[in-house]
């Protein structure tokens, strides 16, 4: 028998072995001052591609407004208990009516956060004769759910249709074997890669497979669709998705959740959600905030015409130059470049200290050994300067690369961590 805790003594895990080079730096960085395109890291001001502020909604006079008054007059307690107990409140019903109106849907059930009500709604939709088909790239949020379902389930690879249909094949004959149902799960927005989910195609497939389709849409709301009300208002299929979930905060710059589907589904869901029957309500303060954001979102049109305004000058300037920003069909940009951790480390110092650019870095194991994935978030609040200054910048740590000059910088890092 062995100390539970000799596992971590031995092996921190391919992120955490790298803490004492990364940590505070390259991982739990410490961003300053408001919420803007320009914050300040380690005393400099940096331009900021790494706030999912998509509307620039967070710091508007009008919105933190609104939130102090909020603050003021409930505080950060009120209300007390969950919502089946003492929680449930008038301004909490508005906002869940508000936001199904919103998104097309009969009703809506707040979460008090993305990532736990992504974990619970996914364990109250299936049980254990249930199958459940997902795509390979999904957020941790939902492969977190998946891990809690007792039965089976299979993944696809990424936004491949033939690979979807080879799965649903595979879990009709299974669900035909246990008398279970089939939830398929696809994000509206994949995070990383900025690629929009195949909604509208795996939607037709409903024609020749029974299964339900739960669409995790935290990018996508807000910024995609002719109202902002996300992938499937974009991709014309936003009243077949039959599980709508959207997070408060990206575009609503908050926190927060929602889950919206028939009302049937939502009165189950709100008795089954073991996240939300057992835990303390969405405070009143975030609530109240969160009706001023979402009026804003629908009668202020030009915040989402400002970001696509900016989303293409960055996207544009960046594939001009020759940048490899894969097939993103989003807000979402990423620049893909070719080159160790050690390198990435090099360049992502190079790019915050002689250049003033901030962007996030994503290296093994999120992606394949030898890529280096730099993500940067448009936002309303950015202008053309920022974009110019950014690619000015990508220019010139690309070419250090190419000519060897992080390798040679990051050779003793390397070396001391055994690469």
């Amino acid at each position: 028998m062995r100390d539970l805790f000799d596992k971590i003594y031995k092996d921190k895990g391919p992120l955490g072995k790298w803490a004492a080079q990364a940590e505070g730096y390259f991982v739990f960085p410490k961003l300053e001052g408001p919420l803007s395109n320009r914050m300040k890291f380690q005393g400099k001001e940096v331009i900021t591609w790494s706030i999912n502020d998509y509307l620039g909604l967070a710091n508007m006079p009008e919105v933190r407004k609104v939130d102090a008054e909020a603050a003021a007059a409930y505080g950060s307690a009120y209300p007390m208990g969950a919502r089946m107990m003492s929680g449930h409140t008038d301004l909490h019903e508005q906002l869940e009516e508000e936001l199904a109106e919103f998104v097309e849907k009969e009703a809506a059930y707040l979460l008090n956060f993305g990532y736990q009500g992504m974990v619970s709604t996914i364990d109250a939709l299936v049980m254990k004769n249930d199958v459940i088909v997902y795509d390979v790239d999904a957020h941790a949020c939902i492969i977190d759910g998946v891990r809690l379902h007792q039965g089976q389930r299979y993944t696809y690879k990424h936004n491949d249709l033939e690979s979807i249909e080879k799965n649903l094949k595979r879990a009709t004959l299974m669900a035909e074997k246990t008398g279970g149902g089939i939830l398929l799960i696809s994000e509206g927005v994949f995070g990383m890669r900025g690629e929009q989910g195949k909604l509208k195609e795996i939607i037709a497939l409903k024609e020749q497979y029974n299964f339900r389709l739960f669409v995790d849409d935290a990018h996508g709301f807000g910024t995609l669709g002719k109202r902002g009300a996300g992938t499937g208002e974009e991709q014309g299929v936003q009243d077949k998705i039959d599980v709508y979930f959207a997070t408060f905060a990206k575009s609503m710059a908050s926190t927060g959740a929602f889950i919206a589907a028939d009302q049937e589904i939502i009165d189950f869901l709100k008795y089954n959600l073991r996240s939300q029957m057992f835990a303390k309500s969405l405070q009143m303060q975030l609530v109240v905030g969160a009706l001023k954001r979402l009026d804003m979102l629908r009668t202020m049109p030009e915040l989402k015409e400002k970001l696509w305004r900016n989303v293409h000058a960055l996207q544009n300037g960046l594939r001009d130059k020759g940048f490899d920003l894969g097939t993103t069909q989003s807000c979402v940009t990423p620049v893909y470049l070719k080159g160790s951790i050690p390198e990435a480390m090099a360049l992502v110092k190079d790019l915050r200290e002689s250049h003033g650019v901030f962007c996030s870095i994503v290296v093994y194991p999120v992606i394949p050994k030898g890529l280096i994935l730099l993500r940067l978030i448009p936002t309303a609040s950015h202008t053309l300067e920022d974009v110019t200054e950014t690619v000015t910048a990508f220019s010139a740590i690309r070419a250090r690369l190419e000519n060897g000059t992080y390798k040679r910088m990051s050779a003793v890092l390397a070396e001391a961590m055994g690469e």
